[in-house]
């Protein structure tokens, strides 16, 4: 069986994500989609609120898998006898910090590879940054954020 890991913070998942995580699916027979517990960033969503949106998102596509994980990505990885990583590329400027990620987890486990997928054009300026940032002064979130979790992140964010 071959899995994939889609890490992430998510915070909160977009539609960019959202085609990620349809076309990864098609890619592998199983995908853990992985929401990182980060404790140096300050998260607009709990990491539960986040797996649980993701969650509500994926239910009709029975091979993807969505959790949670403290530590290296590489032992998380390893842990889900996973033999990729998906990681998404926007533009140029994700792709040089992506790749150093990269080199740097080939390094500290060989065998697990990297795959870069690239979102479809129209979500490639779409980033939870941005998400936040619209959402915190009551923007309009349509095609930012997948239309089912619209209003629930729409309502979080204007707090």
């Amino acid at each position: 069986m071959r899995s994939a890991i889609y890490p992430g913070s998510f915070d909160p998942v977009t539609t960019g994500h959202w085609d990620l995580i349809q076309r990864a699916a098609k890619l592998v027979d199983r995908l853990v989609v992985a929401v990182l517990h980060n404790p140096s960033k300050t998260p607009a969503f709990t990491v539960d609120e986040r797996v649980e949106m993701l969650r509500e998102l994926v239910k009709g596509l029975p091979q993807v898998e969505i959790t949670s994980f403290h530590g290296l990505l590489v032992d998380f990885a390893k842990a889900q006898n996973a033999q990729v990583i998906v990681r998404g590329v926007r533009a140029f400027s994700d792709f040089e910090y992506e790749f150093q990620m990269a080199l740097m987890n080939r390094k500290l486990a060989p065998d697990l590879e990297t795959v870069f997928l690239m979102p479809k054009e129209k979500y490639s300026a779409v980033s939870s940054r941005f998400v936040r940032e619209i959402g915190n002064m009551g923007g309009n979130l349509s095609d930012l954020v997948p239309e089912m979790l619209r209003p629930q992140i729409a309502r979080h964010l204007r707090k």
